[in-house]
C-alpha cells in the first residue's frame, strides 16, 4: 500500500514535483525504511516514531534519505534498537529521545513534541526555496 501511495503521488499532476517524506510508527517505521532503501531517488526524508528499525535491518545500509528516530525516554528496548539501526545508516541521521514518554507517546504533550520534531525534519529536508 505504501508503494501504491508513492506511485499515486508521483503520477498525480498536483503532486508529482513534490519531494516525499515517510513517517512510520512501530513496525510501520521498518516499512518506511525499506521503501526508502528501495526507492532512494523518490524518498527525501524519513521519520521513525517509536520504530522497530531492526525489522528493516538488511535494508539499512541502502537508506539514503535523512532519517530521524524519535523514541520515548521510558522505552529502553526501543532506544537500543534505534541506536543500533542509526549506527548502520550511511546517511544523515538523528536520534531524539522524548523524556518521560513511553512507547505509544500517550503522556500529555508527547505526541505534540513528536509532531513538532517530525515537522521540522520534513521542512528541513523536503522544502526547497527558489
Amino acid at each position: 500500500r505504501l508503494v501504491g501511495a508513492i506511485e499515486w503521488v508521483k503520477n498525480s499532476e498536483a503532486t508529482k514535483a513534490l519531494r516525499i517524506g515517510l513517517f512510520g510508527s512501530s513496525t510501520g517505521a521498518a516499512a518506511a525504511l525499506i521503501v526508502s532503501a528501495k526507492r532512494p531517488k523518490e524518498i527525501g526524508a524519513v521519520v521513525s516514531r517509536g520504530g522497530r528499525p531492526d525489522l528493516a535491518e538488511k535494508y539499512l545500509l541502502d537508506v539514503q534519505a535523512p532519517t530521524l528516530f524519535i523514541i520515548g525516554g521510558n522505552d529502553p528496548v526501543v532506544i537500543q534498537l534505534n541506536e543500533e539501526a542509526a549506527n548502520q545508516l550511511n546517511t544523515e541521521k538523528h536520534i531524539e529521545i522524548i523524556p518521560g514518554a513511553t512507547h505509544l507517546f500517550e503522556e500529555p504533550g508527547a505526541l505534540e513534541q513528536v509532531a513538532n520534531l517530525a515537522s521540522d525534519w520534513f521542512v528541513n529536508y523536503l522544502v526547497t526555496t527558489k
